[in-house]
């Protein structure tokens, strides 16, 4: 895909259901990867639209009005708001952000219908449904709960087991409760309609093959979707017995309503109508446009199966999914978000932990659950922002800027490249070639740690060459300070080309503080994808500060403290465990080295001690680097032969720095 010229891709998020305030784990699964994705692409120079929006309808909107003493509506426009504004604040960039409670979802979801309907894949039958004498009503699916029957897990939900994965039909539950008053409800029959799968079974899985095989799905989206179809496809009722929701606009069905999961999906063909009346052009479009879907994993059959289907069986040309890309689940410490339980952090609490948005975003992509589960950490976050942002990343780009302000006038001084130059714009260009390479695969976590790898060889360019002294001596180091500083300021530009998609506000204020055009963009990553230099000698950049700031240890507790959850132990701020695990590792180097072992195994444990290191400094409350402009006398010997700066490991290149203060 990445060698097209012109792409138009169509982004869509899982909607989020209205009632309930986003956790990270929601925004890191559906929203925020979207945003990073969408992003990109608009940076790679492709049309792209991204959309998202509020899922509105259902019993659950019903209940949380009866509680607030509102109307379902007011509900609904009460937390679309609180919604759009948590987005807001971390600055995911939907082209629209719309909700299914609209006159377009009514219109073009009963089109659906009845283009099924017509076509003879509807079936009418009498099911048994759950139904709460307490509560008079029939239960929806996530207002029951009982053990599941294929794997006893005893918090499964009417339609859906989280643990087996399993679809459940809600009568099938053992010892089913109504969630919302505890009762255990009876059963009674009800005539509903349904989606015949079966029929649809065939040009599903010829579908299936043909996306799976050219198109970006995770693993976990193809084994889901992959069980399913192992275990059988069976009619899948489409409407409820509730008042709250898309009307069925069959006379026999009139007190009935169609079901979340056949009737949200298409949210995202209403919302793009709402937003422009060339919709068709995006949904009605499949040879000309390219579409990924993000979601948590819960959500794949409904988007592989289920939603696929009734587009297919509606036989009106429409867009089916090209890319599924559904993460795990994010846990909250080592426990479970929890609203009630006061468990987590929610996203309209983040803006008040004083931590800029961009460094949630950076922790959240950093540890993204995409091939297992990951748990968020205080302790880790810390490690992660006062590393890889304070020490790595916004070391190199402030130390860059700063050499130019400081030696050069505020401006760029001519370069003169040496081999050394060129072996490390080689190494840089090779990352920016992975960088693209894995974004184009939906890669978002490992392309971020190309980012990391960058800077973290611009601060080993600047280390071992020490512009800072060369500045003060005759003019062949004057000029070898130029062009060292020449170099890492045009790195420096590149990242913040590559930080976009991950901190838009960073990216924001390394351009400003750079003075970088705004050709930059397309110069880096709209043609080849090739580092180019474009800031060029004699370029003026503007006033240069540090882009982040340390969060200390206190702070980190008292937040651990403030939002609930236990701390994994032994903790990354425990200097006594840390310790013991240093001296083993580094003298399984000083073995190695001894061995004469290959050099990139060696780079490996070295990278395993440094990181150790770096713990147990922060566990002691020191910096876990030293101030690299400070070091009086350091030594940095590079592991190379002749030319090669290169050690190839599995599928990564690691350089080879060890580095000895005196």
């Amino acid at each position: 895909m990445s060698g097209w010229l012109f792409l138009n891709i169509l982004v869509t998020s899982a909607l989020p259901y209205v009632n309930n305030v986003p956790h990270l784990g929601n925004i890191i699964g559906c929203v925020l990867s979207a945003d990073v994705y969408a992003r990109y692409g608009r940076l790679r120079g492709w049309n792209v639209l991204y959309v998202c929006g509020t899922d509105e309808y259902g019993t659950a909107t019903e209940n949380k009005a009866r509680e607030e003493g509102l109307t379902p509506q007011q509900i609904c426009d009460k937390y679309h708001t609180v919604h759009a504004s948590i987005y807001q604040w971390f600055q995911v960039d939907f082209d629209y952000f719309g909700r299914t409670t609209t006159e377009k979802q009514t219109q073009i979801a009963q089109n659906i219908f009845w283009r099924l309907h017509e076509r003879g894949f509807l079936l009418e039958d009498t099911v048994e449904q759950l139904r709460c004498e307490m509560c008079q009503r029939f239960l929806a699916d996530r207002f029951v709960e009982g053990t599941c029957p294929f794997c006893a897990y005893p918090e499964a939900r009417g339609d859906q087991c989280d643990k087996c994965g399993k679809l459940i039909n809600a009568v099938e539950l053992q010892e089913p409760k109504c969630k919302v008053c505890n009762q255990t409800p009876v059963v009674r029959s009800s005539k509903h309609l349904f989606l015949d799968l079966p029929k649809l079974e065939a040009p599903l899985e010829q579908w299936l093959e043909k996306s799976m095989g050219s198109g970006d799905w995770t693993a976990n989206a193809k084994q889901i979707t992959r069980s399913w179809l192992r275990d059988g496809l069976k009619p899948r009722c489409i409407t409820r017995d509730l008042k709250w929701g898309t009307p069925v606009p069959h006379p026999d069905f009139s007190d009935k309503v169609f079901y979340v999961w056949f009737d949200a999906p298409i949210g995202y063909l209403s919302i793009t109508a709402n937003y422009t009346d060339q919709w068709e052009k995006w949904w009605k479009n499949p040879e000309q446009v390219e579409l990924y879907n993000f979601m948590a994993k819960d959500n794949v059959p409904f988007h592989s199966v289920v939603f696929p289907c009734s587009l297919l069986g509606a036989q009106d040309n429409y867009s089916l999914v090209n890319h599924l890309v559904a993460t795990e689940y994010l846990n909250y410490e080592d426990t479970k978000f929890s609203k009630s339980r006061g468990v987590g952090v929610f996203g309209d609490m983040a803006k008040d932990t004083g931590i800029p948005s961009d460094v949630w975003r950076f922790y959240l992509l950093y540890l993204r659950p995409e091939g297992q589960d990951s748990a968020f950490s205080w302790a880790d976050m810390a490690i992660k922002n006062n590393s890889e942002l304070l020490n790595n990343l916004g070391n190199f780009i402030n130390r860059a800027g700063m050499f130019v302000s400081k030696f050069f006038e505020n401006c760029v001084p001519a370069m003169d490249l040496q081999p050394e130059d060129k072996r490390l714009l080689a190494l840089v260009g090779w990352e920016l070639k992975q960088y693209i390479s894995l974004m184009d695969k939906v890669k978002i976590r490992d392309s971020l740690k190309c980012i990391l790898n960058i800077s973290r060889l611009g601060n080993q360019y600047i280390q071992v060459n020490e512009p800072w002294k060369k500045i003060k001596g005759g003019d062949t180091d004057r000029q070898r300070a130029g062009t060292v500083t020449g170099v890492s300021v045009n790195i420096a530009c590149l990242l913040s080309v590559m930080l976009l998609p991950y901190m838009p506000t960073v990216c924001q204020t390394i351009r400003e503080q750079l003075n970088a055009p705004p050709t930059v963009t397309a110069t880096m990553l709209q043609g080849t994808g090739n580092f180019v230099c474009c800031l060029p000698a004699g370029h003026h950049i503007g006033v240069v500060s540090p882009l982040f700031q340390k969060l200390e240890a206190d702070q980190i507790e008292d937040l651990k403290k403030r939002f609930g959850g236990q701390q994994v132990k032994p903790s990354p701020f425990s200097a006594v465990t840390t310790g013991g695990q240093t001296w083993p590792c580094g003298e399984k180097v000083r073995a190695l080295k001894g061995q004469k072992a290959e050099k990139a195994v060696i780079a490996v444990e070295v990278d395993k001690l440094l990181d150790l290191k770096k713990q147990l400094a922060l566990a002691e409350g020191k910096n876990q680097e030293p101030d690299q402009t400070k070091v009086s006398s350091p030594a940095l010997f590079l592991c190379h032969q002749g030319n090669s700066l290169l050690a190839r490991n599995g599928n990564r290149l690691h350089l080879c720095f060890i580095y000895i203060y005196i």
